[in-house]
């Protein structure tokens, strides 16, 4: 309230509070889905230049998304030689690689980049080194579907069903008795569980504080269950992946792993394409084609592919750097996130 012959200050503008911020854009993609608001949800940032790994970190938990990928542009020589650079974070750690960031960031590209929009192949440079995607020239249906070639597989560990079945929540007897559960890893390692039936996968809820004291010290990161999928589906098998951020719908590193699981114990055929399917129980169904090679023990050739699907766009706004760092955004213990 003012009174008469009081001098009173206009309100500030959204564009001057604007103006005191500084402004990112963003990308929304869906990731292996066959039509919008399916598969598994991506927010993408295609030019993260001046953001530190806190401000990262505290936009990935903004998101909530299983994964939201920071792009760094450099010299178009660079990129040409080394790959675009990306850095790919949850929304409690960056990652060294994950698959469906990897096959949504190369599509938004694809579709987007100025100078590498319709390329037939395109390589990000992330912290496990380069992984290339490649398109086919021939395009059909929603989005882009795109293949990238994950790298040779790692076989770890055998595990015993017992301790599983109890980190997992579940009974001994709702494991395949007939398959061997193990880490395998293309980048990220997954302990490869086979249950017995889509039924136990439907009620599969597993207790993260178990699970994670059991994955701890072991040599696999996160659990992947899958199972053979219902006849006539339109996929070969069944998967579902619950972890600390809830469960993802689609998990293109953790199908890499599968698919080499696969052809090692003879399940699939050498350098066969074959389906995959995820997401289902949480209805963002997810289809996520998959293959790989075996000559005599070694398994190579590795291939995930999924169509990616352009959702939404927009800006984040946030504090300038000094602001962010005394509010403490990105450490829990100084401050809150943003």
């Amino acid at each position: 309230m003012s009174t008469s012959g009081s001098e009173t200050s206009a309100p500030t503008s959204l564009s001057t509070a604007r103006d005191a911020q500084r402004e990112y854009a963003f990308a929304r993609v869906d990731v292996f889905a066959e039509r919008p608001l399916e598969g598994n949800a991506l927010a993408i940032f295609p030019d993260a230049r001046g953001l530190s790994a806190d401000e990262m970190q505290a936009i990935a938990r903004e998101t909530n998304l299983s994964e939201t990928t920071f792009i760094l542009p450099r010299a178009a020589e660079v990129e040409r030689e080394r790959g675009v650079h990306v850095r790919i974070f949850t929304t409690r750690e960056e990652l060294e690689f994950a698959g469906h960031p990897t096959l949504g960031t190369a599509s938004w590209l694809h579709l987007n980049h100025p100078t590498l929009r319709g390329a037939r192949e395109i390589t990000l440079e992330l912290r496990i080194g380069p992984i290339k995607v490649t398109f086919d020239g021939q395009q059909q249906g929603p989005g882009v579907f795109a293949t990238m070639r994950q790298n040779d597989p790692v076989f770890g560990e055998i595990h015993g069903p017992a301790a599983i079945a109890q980190a997992l929540g579940l009974a001994i007897e709702d494991l395949d008795p007939s398959l061997p559960i193990q880490t395998v890893s293309t980048g990220v390692a997954f302990c490869i569980v086979p249950l017995r039936s889509l039924d136990v996968a439907a009620r599969l809820a597993i207790p993260q504080a178990v699970a994670q004291a059991y994955l701890a010290p072991s040599d696999a990161k996160f659990f992947h269950c899958i199972t053979r999928a219902t006849a006539g589906s339109g996929a070969e098998w069944h998967a579902r992946m619950q972890f600390y951020n809830g469960e993802d719908p689609a998990t293109g590193s953790a199908s890499g792993c599968a698919i080499a699981y696969l052809v090692r114990h003879g399940l699939a055929a050498s350098g066969q394409p074959i389906v995959i399917e995820q997401g289902i129980e949480m209805l963002r169904a997810s289809r996520i084609t998959v293959q790989a090679a075996i000559d005599g023990d070694l398994v190579t050739d590795v291939r995930v592919g999924g169509r990616t699907i352009p959702i939404a766009s927009g800006r984040f706004f946030l504090p300038r750097c000094t602001e962010f760092q005394q509010a403490g955004y990105g450490n829990p213990q100084q401050g809150r996130a943003l």
